[in-house]
């Protein structure tokens, strides 16, 4: 196994009357190929306080195809999520009277595992007498920094995951404003197909992460997409392009040539974060001049540790704090998604009961899709 308000009227004080309330939340999260179940607690500011949190990772069960297979994920998420939400439970030591709320991921995410997880929710919600938060899965990411760390809104948030990479504005709980995105594949993305390229396992962002280690970036020379035209958005298709080339010239692959195509396209996909993230953070301080900037990274991109470095060189050259999770909460996790719970309980009372499930659930509504969208909705 492995964190004027106007309260509910069940949120339980601590100390004197005249205390803040207290928030006590279990969360659930099933949009991929891992089942979570945590238990949180926060008060009406500040940090907050993760009591469990049980991940179950599918790693094993998709291996041998190369990546999530929907349908495999949302039936292993039936067979264990039960068994996980109790283990939680367990873990915090605390009952259904303690609990204040149930927040559950209700998209973006694979379809068949975010019904598995809210509806779940629902019912527990409704078995407990308990109200349901229904969470936008990226909103997760994007509040982790203040569960952690306690930060004060506004900040600048990079939000690299295995579907999305983009530069946000996070001015508020549900106030958000993308100022770059990719125009094709997502950082985790390029990653996976990478890995799948070059013959190495799956989960292929670590697989590669490790590679590039004992790899040399300067062998290979490859491009850093639109780093020579203005703005933040971002294309790595390009990069994962450029990375076949080399190893077709390059074939038969040795393993030190896998090696120093893992660490050159490493090193592309970081130059890009590093220049990108700067006219992010200069757009960002034109919008609030008076406010001390922070970059927060967040998503399962975010626990490589090159691109955690080059965002720290581009804190240091900027003079900027840079907020960087830990590792463990950077990845799916429910820890995340019960401290969004905790953030809109702070706010007043919810009931999200009726809110139905969402393939596609784009932080910043107002921002056109460079993706363009259909049925479910926007694509990014």
């Amino acid at each position: 196994m492995i964190d004027t308000l106007k309260p509910l009227a069940n949120a339980r004080e601590t100390g004197s009357a005249s205390t803040s309330p207290t928030f006590t939340v279990l969360g659930i999260e099933t949009s991929c190929d891992e089942t979570a179940a945590a238990v949180v607690r926060g008060t009406a500011s500040g940090p907050g306080e993760i009591l469990s949190n049980v991940i179950r990772s599918q790693v094993s069960e998709h291996a041998e195809f190369g990546g999530v297979v929907p349908e495999i994920a949302a039936r292993a998420h039936i067979e264990i999520l039960d068994g996980i939400v109790a283990a939680a439970m367990k873990d915090a030591e605390v009952g259904w009277n303690d609990i204040d709320a149930v927040a559950a991921t209700a998209g973006p995410g694979l379809i068949g595992g975010v019904i598995v997880g809210l509806l779940t929710a629902r019912a527990i919600a409704a078995a407990a007498s308990k109200p349901l938060v229904a969470v936008n899965h990226l909103e997760g990411h994007a509040l982790t920094a203040r569960l952690t760390d306690g930060l004060d809104f506004p900040y600048l948030l990079l939000l690299v995951s295995g579907g999305h990479t983009q530069f946000l504005m996070v001015n508020g709980v549900g106030d958000y404003r993308r100022l770059g995105t990719t125009i094709d594949d997502a950082i985790g993305e390029a990653f996976d197909k990478t890995a799948k390229l070059l013959g190495l396992p799956y989960p292929g962002g670590p697989a590669v992460e490790a590679a590039a280690m004992s790899g040399n970036p300067s062998r290979f020379p490859l491009p850093r997409p639109l780093l020579d035209r203005p703005g933040t958005d971002m294309s790595f298709a390009g990069l994962k392009t450029a990375v076949r080339t080399a190893a077709y010239n390059a074939a038969p692959l040795s393993d030190r040539a896998v090696s120093d195509l893992c660490a050159a396209f490493q090193q592309a996909v970081a130059d890009v974060v590093h220049e990108k993230g700067r006219r992010a953070l200069d757009i960002f301080c034109e919008h609030h001049p008076d406010q001390p900037p922070v970059l927060v990274v967040a998503g399962g991109v975010a626990a490589n540790s090159a691109i955690r470095e080059k965002l720290a060189e581009l804190a240091r050259e900027t003079g900027v704090r840079l907020v960087a999770p830990p590792h463990a909460l950077c990845t799916d996790n429910a820890a995340m998604i019960g401290w969004v719970g905790v953030e809109r309980l702070r706010l007043g009372p919810v009931d999200d009961s009726r809110v139905g499930p969402r393939p596609r659930w784009p932080l910043d509504a107002s921002a056109q899709s460079v993706l363009g969208s259909g049925r479910k909705g926007a694509k990014a």
